[in-house]
């Protein structure tokens, strides 16, 4: 949020655990006017419809139970002609990938069990990416959940894509 808008965030996540993280940061940040958080599915969105001017999700997405309904839920909440944003992994192709898929499957999860003495996270995390969509055929799902128009770019050789999804 840039000082001297008007522009107010909410954020939302189904953790407490989560929103209490982004609680914190808030307050440090003196952003108590301008974000608030507020537990709730991204399935089953707590808003009205066509409530926001912008809509994002980083990361999280790939994490839906129901891919097309939590989309759905996204277009519902954002205002007509205005844009969801979303950020989120893909996988690595051409050369690089075997070699990123390697690092991914394999050398990550160590380096998260040495982190967090439990790797299970960093095991989950190269199993997602591989079975979420991505590319083109995210657009076209996108598409198909009843956006107008949807452009994406990957972002860091293709390990994130970032998708813009005009309703």
């Amino acid at each position: 949020v840039q000082k001297g808008t008007k522009a107010k965030v909410v954020g939302l996540d189904l953790s407490q655990q989560m929103l209490n993280v982004g609680i914190d940061k808030i307050k440090k940040l003196n952003l108590n006017h301008e974000i608030s958080m507020q537990k709730g599915d991204a399935e089953n969105l707590p808003f009205e419809s066509n409530k926001f001017d912008a809509v994002s999700v980083a990361f999280g997405v790939r994490n839906f139970e129901n891919l097309e309904k939590g989309l759905a839920e996204l277009r519902r909440v954002v205002k007509e002609n205005k844009s969801v944003y979303i950020l989120e992994f893909s996988k690595v192709e051409g050369f690089l990938g075997p070699f990123y898929m390697f690092y991914f499957k394999n050398i990550l999860p160590q380096i998260g069990k040495l982190v967090s003495k439990d790797n299970r996270a960093y095991t989950y995390l190269p199993d997602s990416v591989n079975a979420f969509p991505f590319g083109e055929k995210m657009k076209n799902i996108l598409l198909n959940t009843g956006f107008k128009k949807v452009e994406y770019k990957k972002l860091s050789l293709g390990i994130a894509t970032i998708y813009k999804a005009t309703k």
